[in-house]
Parts: C-alpha cells; structure tokens; sequence
C-alpha cells in the first residue's frame, strides 16, 4: 500500500489546549494556529511533552512541519503532523498580530456555523471566569490517569514524569455579541499553567484572585477573544450539531483601524 505523500507547511500557534489521553497516540496536546495566508491550521496529534527541548514551542511562535490528512479527521482545518518535523523559527511581533486575527474574529457560533468553520474566535460582550474546586476523588482519578500516561512515555522518553492534576477546573461564562449567554468549561492550557505558577509563588485564595484579575480586568478592558475547536467527533462533518469547546483565552488588543466592534 502507497503511502499517503507529507505537505509543509508553516503557522503561528494560537492554541494549546491541554494534554488529553489517546488510545493510538498516548498523552498528546490539540494545537492550532494561523497560516500565512490568515487560514486557520489544526496541528493534532502533537506529543508535545515528550518534543525535543528546541521542537517546544509557544503561543506567537511560528513553527514549520509536515503533516498529512487524517481519514478519521474531515474538518478541513485539520493535519495529521509528523511530530520529527517541528522546528520553531520565530515569533509574530505584537503589532502583526491584530491584522492577523480580526479577520477571524466572529460574533457568535450561529456565524462560525454559517462558514462552515470548526476553528473560531469570538469577542466576548461580557466575561466572567468561575473556579471550582475538584473534590479529592476527581484529583485522584487524574493523578491515576496521568501516572498510566507518563509510564506510556517513558517508551519514548525516559525522563517523562506524571503531570500534576490542577485542584481548579475553571468555567467560563460569557455573552456573545448577539446577546446570547454561553457558558463552557476552559481546556487552555496556559490557563491552567498561569494558575499553577500563582499558586506555587503565592496560595491557592491568591492565584484564583489573579487569574480573575488577569481574565476579567487586564484581559477584558484590553481586548480579549475565546478561541473554540468543534469536537473531534460532534460536528457538522460527522452529521451531528457542532459541539464548540473553549479551548483558548487569548489577549487581542482593541485596534482601530480593523477591530470589528469599532468600525
């Protein structure tokens, strides 16, 4: 049987939704981002943890890599990656990144839907990011989990150790710009990772207070957009209602010249 032939391709890295298990691929992150040409990419199944230190890239890093279509995967965002191809080479600069984005920036899913997207990013009218502490056997259940994955990477890399399950999930609730209220659990993985930091310089009262003050002030007044994926297998290409997951909190200035709110 002929091997299907890999692409290249090149993008900027929007999202890193965080690490989730897969029974092909082991512990493996869904990424996504923007190409060139302004077209969303999603980079999925990437084994970042166990990715050589200069393959390990960042939201605004530029990365390069192969990748081939999945037949399983039909939403046409979507590439099967070649993880020994990753090479990062560079970031996009802060005053690029508006011209960027606006042009993707939707205001509710009733919009996404009507292009036929399963990767968007909509403007919040109202923002609210609500903690919830995990009871003891929830935090037990993901330490078990992560303890099985860590010993499926250690096959690959022997250095891979557990990661530590976050005592906080957090849940969104927003308006859209149509006024309609929405309300989603967050899966971004540098949400969970700025919480962890706060709480290892601070405590648990404290880190909560930032990530609130982060989101809700600083992010907010500035400009924010949520980034949201459809489920692997609950969207339109399945034949079944898109399901959009949050899987992105990203802090996009207000512009003047091409946000769509002030035109």
């Amino acid at each position: 049987m002929q091997l299907e032939k890999a692409e290249q391709d090149e993008c900027f890295i929007l999202v890193k939704a965080q690490p989730h298990r897969s029974s092909k691929y082991s512990e493996t992150v869904c990424c996504a981002g923007i190409g060139r040409d302004g077209k969303w990419r999603r980079q999925y199944p990437v084994p970042f943890r166990i990715l050589q230190s200069d393959q390990k890239f960042k939201r605004w890093n530029w990365i390069n890599y192969s990748y081939t279509t999945s037949i399983r995967d039909r939403r046409i965002e979507s590439q099967k990656v070649l993880p020994e191809s990753l090479s990062v080479s560079g970031s996009v600069k802060k005053s690029e990144r508006a011209r960027f984005l606006n042009p993707l920036v939707r205001s509710s899913f009733e919009e996404a839907n009507s292009k036929n997207e399963s990767l968007t990013m909509i403007r919040p009218a109202q923002f609210e990011i609500i903690p919830f502490e995990k009871t003891s056997r929830e935090i037990e259940i993901e330490r078990q989990k992560h303890a099985e994955l860590a010993n499926q990477l250690s096959m690959f890399d022997s250095t891979a150790r557990p990661l530590k399950p976050c005592p906080v999930r957090f849940v969104a609730r927003w308006k859209d710009m149509e006024g309609n209220e929405r309300r989603h659990s967050c899966d971004d993985w540098e949400t969970i990772a700025a919480f962890n930091r706060f709480e290892r310089n601070y405590n648990r009262k404290k880190a909560i207070e930032d990530i609130k003050y982060k989101y809700e002030e600083q992010y907010f007044r500035a400009g924010i957009v949520l980034t949201f994926s459809t489920h692997s297998r609950r969207n339109v290409t399945n034949g079944t209602p898109n399901q959009w997951l949050l899987v992105g909190v990203v802090r996009l200035d207000f512009d003047t010249q091409g946000d769509f709110l002030l035109r």
